[in-house]
């Protein structure tokens, strides 16, 4: 997998989940939309992520680290309410954060390697 294949899964699956929360909530909060909105300004970042623009790339990672910090209050919820779709919601957007991460730390690392010619 790439870096931009994760982007993509990752912005997607907050769209996804941040929508199925919202409409799954007995309130309709409207915090239920942040990790939509997350995953809007990531699929806006995309094709810079696809064309390997170190820019867009790092802003794609600091948007990624702030919703991944950001989610850890609402899985801790999640898991303490017993309701399991709300934990699959929650695990689905923290795991694929992580695996997003993952990919975009070892793209940096490889275009360093290929940088410094090792």
């Amino acid at each position: 997998m790439t870096a931009p294949l994760a982007n993509m899964i990752n912005a997607l699956t907050l769209i996804a989940c941040g929508v199925w929360g919202y409409w799954a909530g007995d309130f309709k909060s409207l915090t239920a939309l942040i990790p939509v909105v997350f995953g809007v300004a990531l699929l806006a970042c995309q094709s810079g992520v696809k064309a390997e623009n170190k820019v867009v790339a790092h802003i794609a990672v600091l948007l990624t680290l702030v919703i991944l910090v950001a989610l850890f209050m609402p899985l801790s919820s999640a898991l303490g309410s017993g309701d399991a779709a709300r934990i699959l919601r929650s695990l689905l957007m923290v795991a694929t954060g992580v695996l997003v991460l993952v990919f975009f730390i070892k793209s940096f690392i490889d275009a360093r390697r290929a940088r410094q010619g090792g």
